[in-house]
């Protein structure tokens, strides 16, 4: 069915809950990113091509680099952690990240092939987060958004950044099993 099965992910650590929107402690990370024009759909999928690219040995150690989710492992890996996050940038552009597992720094990670990947440190941040599953369209992803503000409004927490999607599971996942998120950095409200 395609589901997830002990795949590492960014450690946090749940500090609060609004109704269905969990609020996330995570640590700084490092992710490979790329930023392509396109619809959401569009530059989901050719984002994720590229950074496939680029974990599939595309890189100056020609090391294929396993992401846990969407992509199977591979026998020689770095693995990978899900999810892939996708966030929507100026101009219209989409930048997809895949984060890369705890223990590696920019110096001993394979630097990418393709001059459009980059390797960036995600800040430690707060997220509040909101699960949902099926295929991740733009419909679902927007109606997800929409929850997650909805359910923040009026509560201790303040958005402090954009939406951003994340997406765990290989396209082959049957719907109702598939693990999507959408989330937004927060901070805690004044008295």
């Amino acid at each position: 069915m395609g589901i997830r099965s002990g795949t590492p992910e960014p450690k946090y650590q749940v500090v609060g809950q609004v109704g269905a929107v969990e609020i996330r402690q995570y640590a700084p990370r490092l992710a490979a990113s790329v930023t392509v024009p396109g619809d959401e759909i569009a530059a989901r999928s050719a984002g994720f091509r590229k950074l496939a690219g680029f974990i599939f040995g595309g890189n100056t150690a020609k090391t294929s680099i396993s992401m846990t989710a969407p992509v199977a492992q591979s026998s020689a890996k770095i693995a990978m952690t899900a999810p892939v996050v996708q966030t929507l940038g100026p101009g219209g552009a989409w930048t997809i990240m895949f984060y890369m597992p705890a223990g590696y720094t920019e110096a001993t990670l394979p630097k990418p092939n393709d001059p459009a990947i980059s390797i960036v440190e995600v800040p430690g941040e707060t997220d509040a987060v909101v699960r949902f599953s099926g295929i991740p369209g733009a419909k679902p992803v927007a109606q997800a958004k929409q929850v997650l503000m909805a359910t923040l409004a009026g509560s201790d927490w303040v958005p402090a950044g954009d939406v951003f999607e994340w997406f765990y599971d290989p396209p082959w996942t049957l719907p109702f099993a598939r693990r999507n998120e959408v989330g937004v950095a927060v901070t805690r409200r004044g008295p």
